[in-house]
């Protein structure tokens, strides 16, 4: 593992222009990353880092923030696709893998579903199943993956699937989660959706704050893996250079760990 993050650190380091010191880190990331960078940035500003100042939201929406000139050094997203186009457009350097996670469906409570049923309860049509918006945000397009896995299993499944989810989050019009809140705990609480397919560590978080729902494990034939992506612009400071290596190096990962993040080396 020691290995793999030297590798992911020296790709980092390379082909990246060094712009001016600036007053803090301008950080954009993935919203499932909210608390677990939050504390990582708190951690590297409490070892003598810059401040790091963080936009959080659907990747794919800070992705074209981002290539539309939103001022951004250091991105961090929940996919390898939208990085990748902001190095492809030649705005920052290589991409490197930080962190993996993973999909889970976190269900209301009373709702009567195990590992083992859960395709067929998402098929019910009197089950409400929510999932994030698919292009703005990866955790949708995962979801989608998931139907699409689904047909494989029982025919007809994906087009029921795509047809019944209420993509209720990661959107440009979708509602933000309250201040300190879970947004995916509130919507299963209010009765919006009834089983919702969502990062595990989103699932974890929801779970904190409303005990009584559950956390179910996909099957093996539908799991769906999530790997992260990292990029720094190349115009970014030497102190956003060391932040993105913070996130990468022991302490970072071992931060990341902690909130449910599969770090860098790690199989699934």
């Amino acid at each position: 593992m020691r290995r793999a993050r030297l590798l992911a650190a020296a790709t980092v380091m390379a082909f990246v222009t060094h712009g001016a010191a600036a007053d803090s880190v301008r950080l954009h990331a993935a919203g499932s990353l909210r608390t677990a960078l939050t504390e990582v940035a708190a951690a590297y500003e409490a070892g003598g880092g810059a401040k790091v100042s963080a936009v959080f939201g659907p990747s794919g929406l800070l992705k074209d923030k981002i290539a539309q000139g939103e001022p951004a050094e250091v991105f961090a997203s929940a996919n390898m696709t939208h990085p990748r186009a902001l190095h492809d457009a030649g705005k920052s350097g290589p991409v490197v893998l930080f962190a993996r996670n993973d999909l889970c469906a976190l269900v209301r409570p009373g709702l009567a579903v195990e590992t083992d049923t859960l395709l067929e309860t998402m098929l019910d049509p009197a089950v409400k199943v929510g999932t994030s918006t698919p292009k703005a945000d990866p955790s949708g397009d995962y979801a989608f993956e998931v139907f699409a896995k689904a047909e494989k299993v029982k025919a007809g499944a994906r087009a029921a699937l795509e047809a019944k989810a209420r993509q209720l989050t990661g959107g440009p019009t979708s509602r933000s989660a309250p201040k300190g809140k879970s947004l995916y705990g509130e919507l299963v609480s209010s009765g919006e959706a009834d089983l919702f397919l969502t990062y595990c560590t989103n699932a974890a978080e929801a779970q904190r704050e409303y005990p009584t729902q559950r956390i179910v494990a996909l099957p093996d034939s539908l799991g769906v893996g999530a790997d992260y992506g990292l990029t720094v612009m190349k115009d970014a400071s030497p102190d956003a250079l060391r932040f993105a290596l913070f996130i990468l190096g022991t302490d970072g990962q071992a931060l990341l760990a902690k909130h449910g993040f599969k770090g860098v080396g790690l199989p699934r």
